[in-house]
């Protein structure tokens, strides 16, 4: 059973895009690049250029895309699945000290870069969670509902 080209790129633009994103603080110049980005593959995908002058939402809908997240919605979860795996890890493992690593050298000139943690307390503050809701995994809904679900649904048979 073969692929259209189309839906290839649909599977492996984004796993390439958010490879190793759980750790990434995207500025927001690289957050229109990479929405962009997406966009250009979804046009593509529905053989449209920007010469025609389609709406990004017309083309989501032509896609079948236009109710799903995107790109920076999913490593915006990824970031937060990964900072509550790593509050939950043993305090002598290697992710869990680089997290907490304060540097001690001196900053340079100007407005110092935002850090990752800048980037998880914000999406935490943006989707309304509790600072220490990471403790307890059964009950933190960090982006993994979907897989909470399949395995509640076979627990239901």
């Amino acid at each position: 059973m073969g692929f259209n080209s189309a839906f290839k790129g649909l599977i492996y633009v984004p796993c390439i895009l958010m490879y190793g994103a759980e750790v990434w603080q995207i500025p927001t110049r690289e957050i229109n690049k990479t929405l962009s980005t997406e966009m250009d593959v979804l046009r593509r995908s529905a053989r449209k250029s920007r010469m025609e002058r389609i709406k990004n939402e017309h083309i989501k809908e032509i896609m079948g895309v236009k109710e799903k997240l995107d790109i920076i919605d999913i490593i915006e979860r990824k970031r937060l699945q990964w900072y509550g795996h790593v509050k939950r890890v043993q305090e002598e493992r290697l992710p869990k000290l680089i997290m907490e690593w304060i540097a001690g050298e001196r900053r340079n000139r100007g407005r110092p870069r935002k850090t990752w943690m800048e980037g998880v307390r914000a999406a935490t503050k943006t989707r309304h969670l509790e600072a220490d809701q990471w403790l307890n995994r059964k009950e933190c809904c960090w982006g993994s509902g979907r897989r909470r679900q399949l395995s509640q649904d076979r627990k239901d048979r």
